[in-house]
C-alpha cells in the first residue's frame, strides 16, 4: 500500500478490486460478514468517497431511490451501527467510520484502500521521470487487474464507479505504453496500447502510441493496418480524420514499408509530391517549367504502377 500521509496506523485494509475483503487486526472479513447487502453497500459507497462525507439523504437516495420509505433514515442509521460493530468493535466513536455533517465519512488516515492506492500510483507516475513512471503505472495496472466492485452487478452507483475507473485505467495504460516506448520496449508498448484501444476505441492518444509502437518494433504492415482501422473508425463515428501526430506516424510507416523496393518508393514519392501540390503552401511551389516536368514524371510513375496492378488483378 502507499504510505499513510498523516502517519497514523490504518485500522482496516479494504479490497474493492476482485473479491470484497476487509482486514482488521489479522481478521479477514468477507461480504457475508457485513450483515447483508445494504450494510455492505453503505460501506462501499463511503469507500468510494473516502475522506469525503456522504449525507444521509444521499445515501438513502443511492440505496433505495424514489421507493425509499419514511423510515429509511432510521434503517440507514441502524445499518451504520451494525457496520461499526463489525469493522471497529469496541471503538464505535473514534474508529474509521465517523458521523459528519449530517452523514458519514471514513477517515482516510485509518483506512487502507486498494482503489486509493491505484490513484496514488497513477498520480505519482505522472509526476515522475519515464523509467520510474513506467514502474509506477505498471504497478497501478497490476493492482487493478480485477474488476472494481465486480461483485456488485446491479447497483447503478457501482456501475458509475466502474465507468469512471475504466477511464482512469485506460489513462494509466496509455502512460505505461508511452513510457515503455521511451524505454525501447515496443512490444510492451503495443500490448498496452491495444488494451487501451479495446477499452476506448475513439481514444486518439491510444491509437497514436499503438501505431508508433508498431513503427518502433519494425512492423510497418501492422502499423499501417492499425492506422487504417483508426481512420475508418474516426470517419464513421466522429466524421474526422486522425490528427497530425497519427498522420505523421502513418507517413513514416509508408516510407518504412517502401524501403528496399525501388518501384514502391517511386510511387510513394509521386503520391507525396502530388499531395503537396494539391494541399501544400503556394510559396514553396517550384518554377513553372520544373513543376510541369515533375508533375508529368509523377503521373507516369503512377500510371505505370496502376497498369501493373490492373494486369495482376486480371
Amino acid at each position: 500500500m502507499v504510505d499513510n500521509v498523516g502517519g497514523s496506523t490504518p485500522e482496516i485494509s479494504v479490497r474493492l478490486f476482485g473479491t470484497f475483503e476487509v482486514r482488521r487486526k489479522g481478521a479477514v472479513l468477507k461480504a457475508a460478514d457485513m450483515g447483508g447487502c445494504k450494510p455492505r453497500h453503505i460501506l462501499e459507497i463511503l469507500l468510494l468517497n473516502l475522506g469525503t462525507p456522504v449525507s444521509k439523504t444521499r445515501l438513502v437516495e443511492l440505496l433505495w431511490g424514489p421507493q425509499a420509505s419514511d423510515g429509511a433514515v432510521a434503517t440507514l442509521e441502524s445499518y451504520v451501527s451494525g457496520i461499526r460493530r463489525v469493522i471497529q468493535p469496541g471503538n464505535t466513536k473514534s474508529g474509521p467510520l465517523r458521523t459528519a455533517n449530517g452523514g458519514y465519512v471514513l477517515d482516510p488516515q485509518l483506512v487502507e484502500l486498494d482503489l486509493s492506492e491505484f490513484h496514488e500510483l497513477v498520480r505519482a507516475a505522472r509526476q515522475s521521470a519515464p523509467a520510474e513512471a513506467h514502474v509506477l503505472s505498471m504497478r497501478a495496472l497490476e493492482l487493478a487487474a480485477e474488476p472494481l466492485l465486480g461483485f456488485e452487478l446491479v447497483a447503478d452507483w457501482a456501475e458509475e464507479a466502474r465507468t469512471r475507473h475504466a477511464a482512469e485505467k485506460v489513462a494509466a495504460a496509455i502512460l505505461a505504453a508511452e513510457t515503455a516506448a521511451f524505454l525501447d520496449k515496443p512490444e510492451l508498448a503495443v500490448s498496452l496500447a491495444q488494451t487501451a484501444v479495446r477499452s476506448e476505441p475513439l481514444n486518439e492518444r491510444a491509437w497514436t502510441i499503438l501505431v508508433a509502437g508498431y513503427e518502433q518494433a519494425g512492423l510497418p504492415v501492422e502499423g499501417l493496418s492499425a492506422y487504417e482501422r483508426c481512420r475508418r473508425l474516426f470517419d464513421r463515428d466522429l466524421g474526422c480524420a486522425p490528427g497530425p501526430a497519427l498522420q505523421a506516424a502513418h507517413l513514416r510507416l509508408l516510407r518504412q514499408r517502401a524501403e528496399g523496393n525501388t518501384e514502391l518508393s517511386e510511387v510513394l514519392a509521386a503520391l507525396l509530391y502530388l499531395g503537396e501540390r494539391l494541399h501544400g503552401p503556394k510559396c514553396t511551389q517550384p518554377a513553372a517549367e520544373e513543376s510541369r516536368r515533375m508533375q508529368e514524371n509523377a503521373g507516369r510513375v503512377l500510371d505505370s504502377f496502376l497498369q501493373q496492378a490492373l494486369a495482376a488483378a486480371v
